[in-house]
């Protein structure tokens, strides 16, 4: 097989995307002792990326070796696997980034006058000669994939590509804290990082706001070394969280180890959500395999439940010491003042009960005691004797009708012929009760109104129709640069859901109106929101997003489980909900409605 077909091959494993040369190209100015990095991206990387480093450079015999497949002066021996303390040590990145590019190389030693120039294109060597530069690296890759026109064709979007750029940058600056990075897109630049410890580094990156939150950690024994922060429990999400580890100097993947994280939060945080985390773990390189897969990100570790136990130790620690845990409130500043007994006081009867013995609650009585319902009034959990004789009368009218063949009923299309009673009930604030021809229709109050305001939300994006309400105080909203490329993708698609959003750079924005109707929802929340419901859902076109930005919208303005609801809003909720385009499922696939057939009711009787 010739080098260029088998480099062409080993090429399609370690280098996927625009990001994967931006990972590999910065790690190697790392170990080259780089205290400054500069990343240009031109294209989403499409066009070019550029790589600056200050570090120690490469002589004229190093640089032309490099480009070499499975060259390397990071390892001699297969022993030296066992005490990696480099990012690299394979020495397959540059053979294959110059497999499918163009590149150009520029470097000098401290050492040198003069530096050298190299040209390869496709693998092969096109020139090599003198030149002037500074001590260290320029990288220039230009037309990635150009002689792969399928690998080509099939990236993503600029959105995409960019994105996930920003997240590999944010990825190595995070545990290289003590380098200076500056990241520059299109000839704007999109964050410059000044040298500084770990904690300034994440609120660099994130913002003041996450690194309000963090409590440190800090571990020491003789098997792992464990510093960091993690999130107080306040902070937890249900999805959209920044969790990272770090084992020596290398970012990770580690699902175990993540679950010793949120096990540590048990009882402190609800069922399902997620606290932020930044993890850095220093281990001796004999007890643990980096050498698993091309991207590096898998680690194997000797002894991973004596760790996942010093994880979980030191987290439940750091929580205690920091004070991190949730106290009870003995604030009552806000409860109404129960008065004191006055002893003395002679006149205060006792309580007694009373009752009503010749009470049935099947028969009709001229002294019902109960509170008529009112359907201006809220339900409260509490339903008068009428309505319930109302709907017990209803329940046997439909036992002693003629009955429709037993047939489904959740296309939704079937649900328009239902004829649904005019009188509802609540049950635990969570789901409306109401009769119809069909039986007991029961419908999720939660889901129902996310079906129906992800209808509405759709045909506002679609024909451009919203109300804006104006905010007195406009509000501010800081997005690490990752959020803030997801944002600027979908500025559009918020912006005519009713949003007034500005740039005011950095990362930052205001907010200066919202949708009408969205008074008392956090507008900083419901963005972050829809950021993190894009960024986990996978990539996907426009439409996709579209879906997942409503949605999420929807899942955030929808009316809570345990809210009342007057009979006008019961009545108005479950008409909407009939004329949406699915009924019977939420956006996600969840049932709406459920419906107890009168056949299957008669048998709970039979």
């Amino acid at each position: 097989m010739p080098d260029s077909v088998a480099n062409q091959i080993a090429a399609g494993e370690v280098i996927q995307r625009p990001a994967s040369v931006v990972k590999e190209l910065v790690e190697n100015a790392i170990d080259a002792g780089a205290a400054n990095i500069e990343v240009h991206i031109q294209d989403a990387g499409r066009t070019c990326i550029q790589i600056i480093d200050d570090g120690k450079g490469m002589s004229e015999t190093d640089a032309r070796l490099a480009f070499e497949r499975h060259a390397t002066s990071k390892i001699t021996s297969a022993e030296d696997l066992f005490t990696l303390r480099t990012m690299g040590f394979r020495g397959e990145a540059l053979p294959s980034i110059v497999a499918v590019a163009q590149v150009t190389l520029q470097t000098r030693t401290h050492d040198s006058e003069l530096g050298t120039r190299l040209e390869i294109e496709g693998g092969r060597v096109l020139s090599q000669k003198p030149c002037v530069c500074p001590v260290g690296a320029n990288f220039e890759v230009r037309n990635l994939f150009f002689n792969i026109p399928a690998r080509r064709k099939f990236l993503k979007s600029n959105q995409t590509e960019l994105n996930n750029i920003i997240q590999e940058f944010e990825r190595i600056a995070l545990v290289n804290h003590s380098v200076s990075f500056s990241l520059i897109c299109d000839g704007n630049t999109s964050l410059r990082l000044m040298a500084s410890n770990q904690r300034r580094r994440i609120i660099d990156i994130f913002g003041k706001k996450t690194g309000d939150i963090l409590v440190a950690v800090d571990v020491e024994t003789t098997l792992v070394k464990i510093e960091g922060f993690v999130g107080r429990p306040e902070s937890s999400r249900k999805k959209g969280a920044h969790q990272y580890f770090f084992v020596n100097g290398r970012y990770m993947r580690h699902p175990y180890f993540a679950k010793a994280v949120s096990n540590a939060f048990d009882g402190l945080i609800p069922d399902g959500e997620q606290i932020p985390f930044f993890l850095y773990l220093t281990i001796d390189p004999a007890n643990i395999d980096v050498n698993i897969s091309p991207t590096k990100t898998e680690v194997k570790f000797e002894n991973e439940q004596a760790i996942w136990q010093i994880i979980h130790a030191g987290i439940r620690e750091s929580l205690g010491r920091f004070n991190a845990m949730p106290t009870i409130d003995f604030d009552n500043a806000q409860e109404s003042e129960i008065p004191v007994m006055d002893a003395s006081r002679k006149d205060v009867a006792p309580p007694t009960v009373s009752f009503d013995a010749s009470y049935n609650p099947f028969t009709k009585s001229s002294h019902n005691s109960a509170t008529s319902y009112s359907p201006s009034q809220p339900n409260v959990g509490r339903t008068s004797v009428s309505g319930w004789e109302e709907m017990y009368t209803q329940l046997l009218s439909n036992a002693e009708s003629k009955q429709k063949p037993d047939e489904e009923l959740f296309p939704s299309e079937e649900f328009a012929q239902e004829e649904v009673s005019s009188l509802h009930f609540q049950y635990r604030g969570q789901y409306i009760i109401s009769a119809s021809n069909s039986g007991l229709m029961l419908i999720d109050q939660h889901r129902a109104h996310i079906r129906v305001l992800y209808d509405k939300y759709l045909r506002q994006i679609s024909n451009e129709e919203h109300v804006t309400q104006g905010l007195l105080f406009p509000e501010l909203l800081t997005l690490s640069p990752s959020d803030a490329q997801i944002l600027e993708d979908l500025m559009q698609k918020v912006r005519s859901l009713g949003f007034d959003i500005s740039s005011i750079g950095g990362g930052s924005y205001t907010i200066n109106g919202v949708p009408s109707g969205f008074e008392g929802l956090s507008p900083q929340n419901i963005i972050q929101n829809m950021i993190d419901s894009v960024r986990n859902g996978g990539k996907g076109d426009m439409s996709e997003y579209t879906h997942r930005i409503t949605l999420s919208l929807a899942k955030m303005s929808a009316i809570v489980e345990g809210q009342i609801l007057s009979q006008s809003e019961m009545e108005q909720l479950i008409g909407d909900l009939l004329k949406s385009t699915n009924p019977n499922l939420t956006p996600d696939g969840k049932t709406i409605i459920a419906i107890l057939k009168q056949e299957s009711i008669s048998k709970m009787f039979a």
